[in-house]
C-alpha cells in the first residue's frame, strides 16, 4: 500500500505571500522541511479520524505518511549542478539507464549485550547509527553485538538517470547521475523511462580503501530521491504518472478521448495531426498509426490444462486461456500449470521504410521517436550488437559485472527507430530476428545468463543499394536485407520519388512555405499533446476482440489473398505464394490497431477491409515480381520468386545433360564453353554467375569436381555411370 501524499509546489508557490515564502523555505531546507511537514500531515489525519470515529474502542492505526513535494519552478541541467545546490531540492530530466535490485537500507538497529542478554536499539542519525558502549545492566563495555535479524529496514534502490539524447551538447557525452528512492518509489520506474526526478543533492566522502577510513579530498556526489514523475520526449507539458506506470488522465480529458473516438471521420483526423509538416504519404503515416495503438499481446495456454481450470472456477468456450500483456500488466492466471508452457503472441506491428532518397523516411521516424513515451532513435551504422541488446560492464562502485541495457531493451513497451538499416553489419541484425519475433533478448555473457523483455515495435528505414529504388529488381535485391529478417516486418512501404508535374508544384509549394516567416503549414485537427494522451489512453483502456463477422472477414481475406496465387498457378503453370500465416498474423493485429483508434473493444469487419487495405498497398507492393507483376511472397521470405527457383531448376536439368554428354569425348570442360553450350541451346544469353553458382551446387551434391581457379569441371566417374 502506498502511503504518500504528492503536494504540487506550485500551489504553494501561487497560492498566498506566506507560503510562497514556505516555498523558498523548503528549496532551501529540505532536510528539515519535509520532516516537518510529514508531522504535520501525521497530526491533521489523526485529528480527522477522532472526529469520524464514534466508538473510540475501535481506533485505527494511521501508517506514517511520507509528504513528496513535486513540480518545482525550474528544471536543473545535470552539467550545471555546483556545491552551491548541496542541500536544497531540485529538480531532474532525464532517461533511466540502469536500475538496481532492491537493496535492506538499515533504519533502527537492534542491539544485544553478550554477557547478560540486555538489548537496546539505536536510530540512524544523519546516515550512522551510534554503538552503546556501556551496558545499563551489567556495566560492561563495549559488549554489545548486532542482532541483524531483529533490526528494522527499508527498501532502498539506485537508478541512474542519463541526459537524454536530445539535450547533450555537439560533441559531448551524456553526463549521468545516480539516484537512490526508498519506500513508495522502488521499482516504480524502468531503464528506459523518461522521467523528472525531484530529490535532495548530497555528497558523501569517497574512503582510500574499504578497509581503511582515510578519505579521498573528492567527494561523490548523489540524490535522495523524493517523487519520481514520467515526461515525454520533445514535450514541454509535464504529465502526472502513477505508481503502477501509467499516465493519469483528468475526467475532463477522459470525456474529450470519447468525444473524438465518437467522430465519424476519426480515422481521418488522426492522419491528419500526425506528422501535418510532412506532405502526402498518407498510407504510410495510417500504417505507422497502427503501429502506435499497436494490436494485443497474448499468452496462449496449452488446451490439455481446460479440465483443471474448469474445477478452478475458469470456464470459458475457447480451448485455451488467454491472457492480456500490454502495458506490463498481466492478469494472474487461475493456475500456474496453465502459463507454464504459454505461447506468446505478440501485439507489436514493425514496419520498413524502403525508398529513395529525400522522400521524408528520416523525418516520420523522428516524429514517431518524439511522439511515443518510449523509445530509443539509433543509426544502423552506428549500433553494434551488444548497443541493440545488452552489454556486460563493471560497476564503478561494487565493482560487480552488471548488465547495461541497449536500445532494443530501453525501449520495451516503445518502439525502437532505427535508421539507415541497410547499412547495419550482419553480426548486428542478425540480434533483431529474435526481438522482432519472440520479443525477447537472450544474453549468455561472463557468467550471466538471462533472457531480456523486448516487446517494442521497431520502425526501420532503408535505402536501396545503387542509390536510388531499381524497379525491375526485387526488394530484397534493392536493400540487400536477408528474407528472415525481411519476412518479419508487418509492413514494407515503398516510398518512391517519382517525377509528376503536378504532384511536385504541389509539394514545392508546400515546403516553401515552410521556409516562411510564418510558416504555411495546415493546423492539424489534434495538438500532438492530444495526439500522443489519445494513442496512451485508448493502449491502456481498449483491448479489442475479434467478432464473429470481423474473424469472418479475416478468414475470407486471407483466403482470396491465397486464391489469386493458386489462380495465376492454374493460368500460368506456376506456384506463387502471395500470403502466408505471418500476413495472416499482421492482418489481425492491424484490425486491432484500427478498432484502438476508435476505443472500440470489437474488432468490425471494417476495421479489416482497411487493414487488408493496408496490406495490399505496403507489404503486397513489396512482393510483386518485376517480372511477371504478380505477388509472389517468395520474394521475401526466401529471396527468390518462384519464377527464379524454376528457372533454376531448369538451367540444373540442362546443364546436366551438357556434362553427361561432354563427360564422354573430353575429361574436363571449360565454364566459357560449357555457357556457350547453354546458350544455343535455350537460346537465351545466360550469365556466367547463374551457371558458376549451379556449378557449386552441383560440386556439393558430389556429381562434378569443379576448380574455381583454372574455371575447369571434371564429372565424377561413379555419377556418370549412374
Amino acid at each position: 500500500s502506498r502511503n504518500s501524499l504528492d503536494i504540487d509546489t506550485m500551489h504553494l508557490y501561487y497560492h498566498n505571500a506566506s507560503t510562497q515564502k514556505f516555498y523558498h523555505q523548503l528549496i532551501a531546507y529540505p532536510m528539515e522541511m519535509v520532516p516537518l511537514m510529514d508531522l504535520i500531515v501525521q497530526q491533521e489525519l489523526e485529528l480527522l479520524l477522532e472526529q469520524e470515529q464514534q466508538t473510540p474502542q475501535n481506533s485505527i492505526q494511521i501508517p506514517p505518511i511520507q509528504v513528496r513535494p513535486f513540480n518545482l519552478r525550474s528544471i536543473s541541467n545535470l552539467r550545471q549542478l555546483d556545491p552551491i545546490n548541496l542541500d536544497t531540492l531540485l529538480c531532474i530530466r532525464g532517461m533511466v539507464v540502469r536500475t538496481s535490485t532492491i537493496i535492506p537500507d538499515l533504519k533502527v538497529a537492534h542491539f544485544s549485550c553478550t554477557i547478560c542478554g540486555n538489548e537496546e536499539r539505536s536510530t540512524i542519525d544523519r546516515g550512522t547509527i551510534q554503538e552503546p558502549t556501556l551496558c545499563s545492566s551489567c556495566k560492561c563495555r563495549h559488549s554489545f553485538t548486532l542482532v541483524h535479524n531483529r533490526c528494522v529496514y527499508a527498501d532502498k534502490q539506485m537508478c541512474r538517470l542519463q541526459e537524454t539524447p536530445d539535450e547533450v551538447p555537439s560533441g559531448q557525452t551524456p553526463a549521468s547521475l545516480v539516484g537512490f528512492a526508498f519506500d513508495d518509489l522502488v521499482d516504480t520506474i524502468q531503464p528506459g523511462d523518461r522521467i523528472e526526478m525531484t530529490g535532495v543533492l548530497r555528497a558523501q566522502p569517497r574512503r582510500v580503501h574499504p578497509k581503511i577510513t582515510k578519505l579521498k579530498t573528492v567527494y561523490k556526489t548523489y540524490v535522495d530521491v523524493i517523487h519520481f514523475k514520467k515526461i515525454y520526449s520533445g514535450s514541454d507539458s509535464r504529465t502526472s504518472v502513477g505508481m503502477s506506470g501509467k499516465t493519469k488522465f483528468t475526467k475532463s480529458q477522459i470525456d474529450e478521448f470519447h468525444r473524438l473516438s465518437k467522430l465519424p471521420n476519426i480515422y481521418d483526423q488522426l492522419t491528419q495531426s500526425f506528422a501535418p509538416s510532412i506532405w502526402e504519404l498518407d498510407n504510410t503515416k495510417k500504417g505507422i498509426l497502427c503501429m502506435l495503438f499497436g494490436g494485443n499481446s497474448k499468452r496462449i495456454a496449452p488446451k490439455k490444462n481446460k479440465k483443471k481450470n474448469k474445477r478452478d472456477g475458469y470456464d470459458s468456450d475457447n480451448d485455451s486461456y488467454m491472457e492480456e500483456d500490454d502495458n506490463n500488466t498481466t492478469t494472474t492466471p487461475p493456475s500456474t500449470s496453465t502459463t507454464k508452457h504459454a505461447l506468446q503472441k505478440r501485439g507489436d506491428i514493425n514496419i520498413l521504410l524502403c525508398g529513395d532518397p529525400g522522400t521524408s523516411k528520416s523525418q516520420l521516424l523522428s516524429y514517431v521517436h518524439k511522439l511515443s513515451s518510449r523509445g530509443v532513435y539509433t543509426s544502423g551504422k552506428g549500433s553494434s550488437a551488444v548497443g541493440l541488446t545488452a552489454s556486460v560492464v563493471r560497476d564503478p562502485e561494487t565493482r560487480d559485472l552488471v548488465l547495461e541495457s541497449g536500445a532494443l531493451v530501453l525501449s520495451d513497451l516503445g518502439i525502437c527507430c532505427i535508421d539507415e538499416f541497410d547499412k547495419m553489419s550482419d553480426a548486428t541484425r542478425s540480434v533483431l530476428h529474435e526481438a522482432m519475433e519472440q520479443q525477447t533478448v537472450s544474453i549468455a555473457k561472463a557468467g550471466i545468463i538471462a533472457t531480456l523483455r523486448a516487446r517494442t515495435s521497431v520502425l526501420a528505414s532503408a535505402n536501396p543499394q545503387e542509390s536510388r529504388y531499381n524497379p525491375s529488381k526485387s526488394v530484397v535485391d534493392n536493400i540487400q536485407l536477408p528474407p528472415t529478417l525481411l519476412s518479419r516486418f508487418d509492413l514494407i512501404y515503398l516510398i518512391l520519388d517519382s517525377p509528376n508535374i503536378d504532384f511536385d508544384r504541389r509539394l514545392a509549394q508546400h515546403l516553401v512555405g515552410l521556409y516562411y516567416e510564418t510558416p504555411n503549414v495546415i493546423e492539424p485537427p489534434l495538438s500532438q499533446d492530444l495526439l500522443r494522451n489519445y494513442i496512451e489512453y485508448a493502449k491502456q483502456t481498449c483491448t479489442p476482440l475479434l467478432g464473429d463477422d470481423a474473424t469472418k472477414e479475416l478468414i475470407q481475406a486471407y483466403v482470396e489473398m491465397r486464391g489469386s496465387s493458386s489462380s495465376a498457378s492454374n493460368n500460368s503453370g506456376k506456384r506463387t505464394i502471395s500470403a502466408t500465416p505471418r500476413q495472416l498474423e499482421s492482418l489481425i493485429r492491424l484490425s486491432e490497431g484500427l478498432a484502438k483508434m476508435k476505443l472500440s473493444n470489437i474488432v468490425t469487419p471494417q476495421d479489416v477491409q482497411e487493414a487488408t487495405r493496408l496490406m495490399k498497398v505496403a507489404t503486397q507492393a513489396a512482393a510483386t515480381d518485376p517480372k511477371t507483376g504478380k505477388i509472389d511472397m517468395d520474394m521475401i521470405t526466401t529471396g527468390k520468386t518462384s519464377g527464379d527457383r524454376q528457372h533454376q531448376e531448369e538451367l540444373h536439368a540442362t546443364l546436366k545433360e551438357i556434362l553427361l554428354e561432354g563427360s564422354r569425348s573430353s575429361s574436363k570442360m571449360m565454364v566459357r564453353d560449357i555457357t556457350r553450350q547453354l546458350t544455343e541451346i535455350t537460346n537465351v544469353v545466360q550469365q556466367s554467375s547463374q551457371v558458376v553458382e549451379t556449378l557449386r551446387q552441383m560440386e556439393a551434391d558430389g556429381f562434378v569436381q569443379f576448380n574455381e581457379r583454372a574455371q575447369t569441371v571434371h564429372v565424377r566417374r561413379q555419377t556418370a555411370r549412374q
